[in-house]
């Protein structure tokens, strides 16, 4: 096998992999901080609600830039830790989420844990070429222009997705 670096055509596997690093990392400190249970993935919701307040899934998932699915995901895992809870929104569809009482002692911990992972980021972004979280906000709008199923079919016009584009979600490898 030749000895060379991975091409484009891993690059949702390296994206993946680059992910756990980084997540791994940020709950090994929650667990230092006697938070073994707490995810990466709260504490955008968390820091939302304890800024803005109650808000419903959707606009949970506008705040944190992720689907309305993935914020559900987790307003469900962060419910089963009893860090929120949920209450009927205005219409039968709409749940409202509210931080508890265990998730607002946790604020100042959370706090001073994002105040040192975005100054570590930082300075993380500061050894690369091309700082990493702007690439990710221009991949991620290029992939909102055509995604990358589109762009496969593109290629490979006889492949079933460029028959079939239902269920395009963009998503990489």
């Amino acid at each position: 096998m030749p000895d060379r670096p991975p091409g484009p055509e891993l690059l949702g596997t390296r994206l993946r992999h680059l992910l756990d690093l980084l997540d791994g990392d940020v709950a090994a400190v929650y667990a230092d901080l006697g938070l073994p249970g707490f995810r990466p993935r709260f504490t955008p919701i968390v820091r939302a609600l304890a800024s803005d307040g109650p808000a419903s899934i959707r606009a949970l998932a506008r705040a944190t830039g992720v689907t309305h699915s993935a914020a559900s995901q987790t307003v469900a895992q962060l419910a089963k830790e009893d860090l929120v809870t949920l209450t009927p929104g205005a219409d039968a569809r709409q749940r409202i989420v509210h931080l508890t009482p265990k998730a607002e002692a946790l604020l100042p911990v959370l706090d001073a844990e994002w105040a040192a992972t975005t100054a570590a980021a930082r300075r993380f972004e500061a050894e690369l070429p091309y700082p990493l979280s702007r690439l990710v906000d221009e991949a991620l709008a290029a992939l909102g222009r055509r995604s990358m199923r589109q762009r496969i079919a593109d290629v490979a016009p006889g492949l079933p997705a460029a028959r079939d584009r239902s269920g395009d979600d963009g998503r990489l490898g």
